[in-house]
């Protein structure tokens, strides 16, 4: 006779089924509790972390403030009327004093040649158009989930909070923008039986921004371990398109760079997780309230995408896993705008806490025991 121990199961709370946490025992509770009072003391490392320079907000130093935002304006411009992308980029990058070495310092020319031939009043409509269609998309993925209106309400707000930069005009040329809401409409979309059009969204965020296939390659990861060969070979051809894509780009960048044209200082920034955590903060809604405050609900966010038990949640808090990864090792003061690249999906985590939390306190206090036996031949 074999037995095994399990704290009583209480009735979902705003989710429809229970949480990943319901009937754990308690002591894997109590270690789970332990774990995220670890997440919540690395975020507020973002206390102590370096972030961008200060904005003036003064009209007259938009050069300054938003250099990028300018830079990529005026290349559209440039390709707009009449310019070939790779030299109209080599003259904007000279002329901001901005490095073209490596070739990856040029931006792939997708978004820029696009914009170019679309009147430029129709850009920021087709940006509007896109988040919208990540919102539908999510409330399709997400009604399912939730047992009452009020909670998935309360879920669609926080995707919208997360989601504050990228119904902003101005930015329309940021590549980070179009790439982040791709892969939060793929994310969204993506189902077990359905995978081919969250390949698509992945090729398209990645000739957009290059940093996307750091989420394609997760999805390709996670397709193998779960042994879906045919899911993995979408992912795995996704990539390979987007390696002939990028030697291609690399070979047009090398006719007008100039043995003299300054190189990157590289991007091993080393800033650790709390950078990751703060560029969550300027990325989101979460730019509005007190720093301390911030930064943990960015952990309870994280921690929220753990409570959903769903290959969804699964997929997203892996992309934020990565991406964390990546801007803690290799981002810098001045490329804090890759958090937009997971942005939009992060606060959204927000909505799955009341019932894992609940369910993990419960657990861990729970003294009451319900025994399952086998009883062996």
């Amino acid at each position: 006779m074999a037995g095994a121990r399990l704290t009583r199961r209480l009735p979902p709370l705003w989710l429809a089924e229970g949480s990943r946490f319901a009937g754990l025992s308690r002591p894997r509770a109590r270690l789970v509790l332990a774990l995220l009072a670890l997440l919540l003391a690395a975020c507020l490392t973002a206390l102590a972390s370096p972030g961008p320079p200060p904005v003036s907000h003064d009209p007259a130093q938009r050069g300054n403030d938003q250099a990028d935002v300018v830079l990529y304006e005026g290349i559209v411009s440039g390709v707009r009327h009449g310019g070939e992308y790779y030299d109209v980029a080599a003259h904007a990058l000279r002329a901001g004093n901005y490095p073209l070495r490596p070739f990856v310092t040029f931006r792939l020319p997708t978004l820029a040649v696009v914009q170019a031939h679309l009147p430029p009043f129709a850009v920021p409509l087709l940006l509007y158009a896109l988040a919208a269609g990540v919102v539908a998309a999510w409330y399709g993925r997400l009604r399912p989930a939730f047992v009452r209106p009020p909670p998935l309400a309360v879920a669609l707000v926080l995707l919208i909070a997360g989601m504050a930069a990228f119904v902003q005009a101005e930015l329309a040329t940021f590549h980070e923008v179009w790439a982040g809401l791709l892969i939060a409409l793929g994310l969204a979309v993506r189902r077990e039986d359905r995978w081919t059009e969250a390949v698509a969204l992945g090729l398209v965020a990645m000739l957009i921004r290059e940093t996307a296939a750091l989420y394609v390659a997760i999805m390709l990861g996670l397709a193998l371990l779960e042994g879906r060969g045919r899911e993995a070979g979408g992912w795995a051809g996704a990539l390979a398109v987007f390696a002939v894509v990028v030697v291609l780009h690399a070979r047009a960048v090398e006719q007008v760079v100039r043995p003299l044209d300054p190189a990157s200082p590289g991007w091993a920034g080393m800033l650790g997780f709390g950078f990751f955590v703060k560029t969550m903060t300027l990325s989101t809604a979460l730019a509005l309230a007190p720093a301390l405050l911030a930064a943990l609900l960015v952990g309870f966010a994280l921690f929220g995408w753990f409570c959903w038990a769903s290959g969804t949640a699964l997929r997203v808090l892996a992309t934020l896993a990565g991406y964390a990864l990546l801007l803690s090792l290799f981002g810098r003061t001045d490329t804090f705008y890759w958090g937009l690249m997971v942005a939009p999906t992060l606060l959204l985590g927000l909505a799955f806490l009341p019932d894992g939390l609940r369910d993990l306190v419960a657990a861990a206090r729970d003294g009451r025991r319900i025994t399952v036996t086998r009883v062996q031949p």
